[in-house]
């Protein structure tokens, strides 16, 4: 699984990467169907905008995209919220699919949900 790691407005420092690479990472490990994530970090130079840090994340797993988004005061801020994020969806995706197999699978052999759950 590749991290790869992205700049509008800001140069990325090796800490900053370190940082993101830890963060999603994590969220990495619950799924192994991840084939590569997208993370582009954006900083908004105008001094009106409140939430001018933003990070947005694409995750490419097999059959689908997972893309979240997140905006902050900064940029580590930013990275925390859209890592949590992420966790949930991909959470969520992986569950979803876990039950699509079951039901498939009792489609298959022909035997109701309550006996695959025994």
């Amino acid at each position: 699984m590749h991290i790869h790691v992205n700049g509008r407005n800001l140069e990325i420092t090796d800490a900053i990467k370190a940082y993101v690479k830890e963060k999603i990472g994590k969220v990495a490990a619950h799924y192994d169907q991840i084939q590569a994530i997208d993370v582009v970090l954006t900083v908004i130079k105008n001094p009106s905008v409140a939430d001018s840090h933003i990070a947005e994340v694409n995750c490419k797993m097999l059959g689908d995209t997972i893309r979240v988004e997140e905006k902050a005061e900064s940029m580590y801020a930013s990275i925390d919220l859209v890592s949590d994020k992420l966790d949930r969806q991909v959470r969520k995706f992986k569950e979803k699919s876990s039950k699509a197999k079951v039901g498939a699978e009792s489609i298959r052999t022909g035997a109701t949900p309550e006996e695959d759950a025994k």
